[in-house]
């Protein structure tokens, strides 16, 4: 019998609505009843409403300390808190569920490596909140491997100016970059990072040297972006890179030093016409976008 009473007395709490929640996370986000009220349209008077009712009648707790027209939170107002923002995440993701069913699943992705931390993080973070369901499985390797593959819905891909496919994404100037500590007229010949023979970056500066007349050899090789770049901020050799990928700790290199010009870089969208689906489109749009920046 007393195990049914605390099922009965569990069962009988008073609820809270969201939006009570959702006006509560806001005057702890603000500071203050009265830009809440801004935040979630209603009156500082509504407001001030709703937390007398959920202090006095709801939680019989106390949860602000009134400092002039600054808000506090109490101890059992921070608890609170954290439990609010974890349920309105919560029912956010049930309404996008619900809504919209079809986003609901995964997707894999291909990008060379080199383009991850520059692009992607600004890319899958707005996604991931937007469509949290979404399970996305990534795929990094050279472009030339990607494009054999047939199980990645979209393919971010590397191409020369005039052998375009897909959507065009940007167009990125490639430059030699070295370590501030590398000196080009020391090597007579120069020692090259590179990811590997096939490698559309390795082609280009191959060419680019030997129609200068300039000697070189492929010093180190590895296909991880990150193996390259320590290679080079260590000072041992040069590679070529996108401008705009170009570590820190690096120099942009060229015509000063004796090094000759290289082509520019087209980045291209592809998508698998048979893994079309809502989730793919999307995320597609919100790659073009984030390649823009």
């Amino acid at each position: 019998m007393q195990y049914i009473s605390e099922i009965h007395e569990l069962t009988t709490f008073p609820s809270i609505d969201t939006e009570v929640l959702r006006t509560f996370v806001a005057i702890a986000d603000q500071g203050g009843f009265t830009r809440a009220g801004e935040q979630v349209n209603r009156t500082q008077s509504a407001v001030s409403m709703q937390m007398k009712r959920l202090e006095e009648d709801v939680l019989q707790r106390k949860l602000f300390e009134r400092d002039g027209r600054q808000v506090r939170l109490t101890p059992e107002g921070q608890v609170l808190l954290g439990y609010a923002r974890r349920i309105l995440k919560l029912h956010s993701e049930v309404f996008n569920t619900l809504r919209e069913p079809h986003m609901v699943g995964l997707v894999r992705i291909g990008t060379p490596d080199d383009y991850v931390m520059r692009f992607l993080p600004g890319i899958l973070k707005p996604f991931s909140k937007a469509y949290p369901l979404i399970q996305i499985e990534m795929h990094c390797e050279s472009s030339n491997v990607l494009m054999q593959r047939r199980d990645l819905a979209l393919t971010v891909i590397s191409r020369e100016p005039g052998n375009e496919m897909g959507e065009l994404l940007r167009t990125e100037r490639m430059v030699w970059a070295g370590a501030p500590c590398f000196c080009v007229d020391e090597h007579e010949t120069l020692p090259l990072a590179v990811s590997g023979a096939g490698c559309l970056y390795t082609q280009w500066a191959r060419s680019a040297l030997e129609a200068a007349g300039r000697d070189y050899r492929l010093a180190y090789h590895s296909t991880n972006g990150a193996a390259i770049q320590a290679v080079v901020s260590a000072g041992l050799a040069v590679m070529i890179s996108m401008q705009s990928l170009v570590a820190d700790d690096l120099r942009v290199l060229g015509s000063d030093e004796g090094l000759p010009p290289l082509p520019s870089m087209n980045l291209h969208l592809l998508r698998n016409p048979h893994m079309t689906s809502p989730i793919t489109e999307c995320l597609a749009e919100y790659i073009i976008e984030g390649f823009k920046l």
